[in-house]
């Protein structure tokens, strides 16, 4: 069985439209920095501030394209940084998650929700779910191996759709503890 490209993800912020115009000004749009390896995903230019009650982490990246719902994803070490308790969660789960501000070049916005920590995660389309026997939704574990620091992350769901592409990502903190640097790869372990 082939190995899972392992990413790490660091902190981010996913905006909407109409917050993105808060913060960057009216009319606002996001250009591309950098492809990410999901399909249609990018860095873009623009940075921002993220402020908690006890301190502010700046320049922190937006990925395009916009979305539904503005999060801000941060590692567990970033959220006590900022003097916030945030749940462990999908992206895209944000129901009484923890409240934020987001502080741009132009203006700020509060969310009432939507800080969390990314659940570490594995994208796939209907193909590798396929070849790897898992579905939509499984938890599975993932070995990885490096000279010094071997690890296995488990608690790692599996996420598949069409327009993904197979790689598992993880937040800086689990990346660190790994002491992973250059290209990681890791194996899928099947609970029984």
């Amino acid at each position: 069985m082939r190995e899972i490209l392992v990413e790490t993800s660091a902190r981010h912020i996913h905006v909407t439209e109409a917050d993105l115009e808060i913060l960057c000004g009216k009319g606002f749009k996001l250009t591309p920095r950098k492809e990410l390896s999901q399909p249609g995903q990018y860095v873009s230019d623009v940075r921002l501030d993220v402020v908690g009650p006890k301190n502010t982490i700046k320049n922190v990246s937006i990925l395009g394209p916009c979305r539904k719902a503005t999060q801000v994803e941060v590692s567990l070490t970033d959220a006590r940084t900022l003097g916030l308790t945030a749940p462990i969660r999908e992206s895209g789960d944000l129901a009484a998650s923890t409240p934020v501000t987001i502080i741009g070049p132009v203006g700020q916005i509060t969310i009432k929700e939507g800080l969390i920590i990314a659940k570490r995660h594995i994208h796939m389309t209907p193909e590798d779910a396929k070849e790897f026997n898992v579905s939509n939704g499984e938890i599975v574990a993932v070995k990885v191996h490096s000279p010094e620091r071997s690890i296995i992350f488990d608690d790692v769901v599996v996420r598949v759709r069409s327009d993904f592409a197979l790689a598992m990502h993880i937040d800086t903190d689990e990346s660190n503890a790994g002491g992973f640097s250059g290209s990681v790869y890791g194996t899928l372990i099947k609970h029984v």
